[in-house]
């Protein structure tokens, strides 16, 4: 647990798990609200922080066509051409670099590359890494500005 109460393991099995629920929602087409009982009744409360992947689940869904508006500038391809984890991956990511100030944006674009890496082909993080990088500086200018070392 940090300093600051947040549980950084919890919330990185939170988001693990969603990504996982996004996945699934996206391929099966079922109902999201059954996907998210579904993952939450299978997760380890003591392991899961069930409150933030609530969280991650219900603003990317709600914000699902924002999210795809502000990550489609920055693709290489069609949206339609992306694998089902880069999607995933990028529309959770870009959730948390649009309402998760509290997570620097380094740690997002850092949990995101790791998600793809387990998940993902071969050399798909890097890409996610390029079209995050991209949107960090739009959603998160200030924050990079700062985090850069004086010259």
């Amino acid at each position: 647990m940090a300093a600051n109460g947040v549980n950084i393991q919890g919330r990185r099995r939170a988001r693990r798990l969603c990504l996982q629920a996004l996945y699934q929602w996206q391929m099966n087409k079922q109902p999201a609200n059954e996907v998210v009982a579904q993952h939450l009744a299978e997760a380890d409360p003591a392991k899961v922080d069930g409150q933030y992947f609530s969280h991650l689940m219900g603003g990317v869904l709600r914000q699902l066509d924002d999210i795809d508006a502000e990550i489609a500038p920055h693709l290489d391809r069609e949206a339609e051409r992306l694998t089902p984890i880069e999607r995933a991956v990028l529309r959770l990511a870009t959730f948390e670099l649009k309402n998760q100030l509290d997570v620097p944006y380094r740690v997002v674009i850092s949990e995101a590359i790791e998600l793809t890496r387990t998940f993902g082909a071969t050399d798909a993080h890097k890409f996610v890494n390029g079209v995050l990088d991209q949107l960090a500086i739009k959603l998160r200018g200030i924050e990079r500005q700062a985090a850069r070392p004086a010259s």
